[in-house]
């Protein structure tokens, strides 16, 4: 528990210290001079923003309120302190309402300073590493428990630090100027309000793309070490984490990473009744997760068919674990329809809690995990590629010298590509343009260019967590470089598709699956404009 207190603690002075945090210091400077305590400050804003990183979509779910109520309701509260400041008088017509509630408050609270601190909890958005990821991963599963509640406090604290001394500043500097108390009120006001306006703006969502390299540097070096990966792994629930266990090399060669961590099914098993690893004994088992809709799966199932058809009869079983990444992804027939369409022989499980997942601490589609015929893992790969390798200790295992599997083409690519780009604003991060509205049908506009590998949306668009859903006039762009372009699409519809304002072909939307947007032998830099007919939904893109 202490590591974990430890990598919290540093991951959120790393996080103080980056440009996300540049929305907030004005504030905190303005909130000193205006004489509220600063450790009252900070206190209150640990606790509001650990709270609500919590739980926050919980409570707004259970009061059927909007995602981002409590961001609109802190952003309001900050205008109307600025107000107070600019305009004084204006503080008798907001304490008359409150005055019942300033009775409650404990002797010498400090002029509002734990209220203030709250409210900036709220509209505090740190840069993302993995410390914030696990966290935010954690409390949409609602599988908060104590250590997820130590490393929230303990990152909260840590990027409160630096914070602190920042409003000891504004109260020292406000002491020197005490002849200037006037000057000093209303600077302060006009710099929260100035925020506030910001924040409704949204120019806090574009810090965020200004990561420095030292920030990247250092967030490798505290959250993304060895040590780190298996602490974090304890508090997303990993109880057998794979991730966790020093491999020792047999004689034979191979590693043995321990026993292997039992099959959850949630949902169905496709193409086979029910197995478990216990069951399996005398087998050799190959796990691969998967995911119907993701481009790096689909290059390996051949790959996978070719061993199943080759080695099927000498003992090795292949079973696809479809663990979902989009919500349809979830649904029973429409994993049934893809491993038809897909032409896949061997067993499928649905997992979709992610409970067969966070026992082998996955974290790739797709991933390989060979079990030897006493039940041990002996070895793994993630990704693409390394096709030869994975089939020579399958062979291995099996004890076989006979022929090899039918050749398939190695499909993995190997030039520099476009990163996979997704559409909904949980996971919107190469996007340009007006911020989006979450939730509710909006109207966009181009901006002047597009960089590199970077998107933007036009027209009117309904921008959720996962996907976005086109109203009239949707359009998108999308600067990459590739020479296969895939969407995941769903809804019913077309999408016309242009690459550097030339007609490329048309696309016919009818089920929630990868279509095809490109394909070339020849890699290209290039601008692609997708338009949209109404109702069709749009999930990510992913380049090979």
């Amino acid at each position: 528990m202490l590591v974990l207190l430890g990598i919290g603690l540093l991951a959120g002075v790393v996080t103080a210290l980056s440009p996300c945090v540049l929305p907030v210091l004005p504030i905190l400077l303005a909130g000193g001079a205006s004489g509220r305590r600063p450790i009252r400050v900070i206190a209150g804003l640990v606790l509001s923003f650990s709270v609500f990183t919590l739980f926050a979509t919980w409570i707004l779910d259970q009061l059927g309120l909007p995602q981002d109520f409590l961001r609109n309701l802190a952003i309001a509260s900050l205008f109307v302190l600025a107000a107070i400041l600019l305009v004084p008088r204006l503080a008798l017509v907001v304490e008359r309402p409150l005055a019942a509630f300033s009775r409650l408050r404990p002797k010498g609270a400090g002029s509002g300073g734990f209220l203030f601190g709250a409210t900036l909890g709220l509209v505090f958005v740190p840069c993302a590493g993995p410390v914030l990821a696990t966290v935010t991963v954690v409390a949409a599963n609602n599988n908060v428990g104590v250590r997820a509640i130590t490393l929230t406090l303990a990152y909260a604290v840590g990027a409160a630090i630096p914070m602190l001394a920042i409003a000891y500043g504004g109260r020292e500097a406000a002491g020197r100027l005490r002849r200037h108390a006037e000057t000093v009120r209303i600077v302060s006001g006009a710099a929260i309000g100035l925020v506030a306006l910001g924040l409704v703006f949204h120019v806090d969502d574009n810090l965020a793309t200004l990561t420095p390299g030292y920030t990247t540097f250092l967030q490798n070096k505290i959250e993304d070490n060895g040590t780190a990966k298996r602490e974090l792994a304890k508090v997303r629930g990993g109880g057998t984490a794979l991730a966790a266990r020093k491999p020792t090399t047999k004689s034979d060669g191979l590693a043995d990473y321990g026993a292997a961590p039992p099959l959850h099914v949630d949902g169905a098993w496709i193409n086979s009744r029910p197995r478990t690893i216990q069951q399996l004994r005398g087998k050799v088992v190959l796990i691969d997760f998967w995911t119907y809709s993701c481009i790096n799966c689909l290059r390996t199932l051949p790959h996978l068919k070719s061993w199943d058809a080759a080695y099927r009869d000498k003992g090795l079983v292949v079973i696809g674990v479809h663990t979902p990444e989009f919500a349809f992804e979830h649904v029973t027939s429409n994993v049934r329809s893809a491993v038809k369409r897909l032409g896949i022989r061997y067993a499928v499980m649905q997992d979709n809690r992610y409970r067969t997942w966070d026992d082998y601490a996955n974290q790739y589609w797709p991933a390989e995990y060979l079990i030897d015929r006493q039940g041990r893992i002996r070895y793994t790969d993630v990704g693409e590629g390394h096709y030869d390798k994975t089939e020579a200790a399958i062979r291995q295992l099996l004890g076989d010298g006979g022929a090899h599997a039918r050749t398939v083409a190695d499909a993995t690519p190997t030039g520099l590509l476009t990163p996979e780009s997704y559409l909904g604003y949980a996971r919107l991060q190469n996007y340009v343009g007006r911020n989006p509205v979450p939730n509710r049908f909006a109207d966009y506009t181009f901006p002047a260019s597009v960089p590199q590998n970077t998107l933007a949306y036009d027209g009117r668009w309904r921008v959720g967590a996962e996907a976005i859903t086109a109203g009239s006039g949707a359009r998108l762009r999308l600067r990459f470089q590739a020479s296969n372009v895939y969407i995941v699409m769903g809804g019913r519809g077309t999408v016309q598709s242009f690459v550097d304002d030339k007609p490329s072909g048309t696309i016919h939307v009818d089920a929630q699956r990868l279509y095809t947007v490109r394909a070339s032998k020849q890699p290209m830099l290039g601008l692609l404009e997708l338009r949209f007919s109404p109702g069709v939904q749009a999930y990510s893109f992913t380049f090979g």
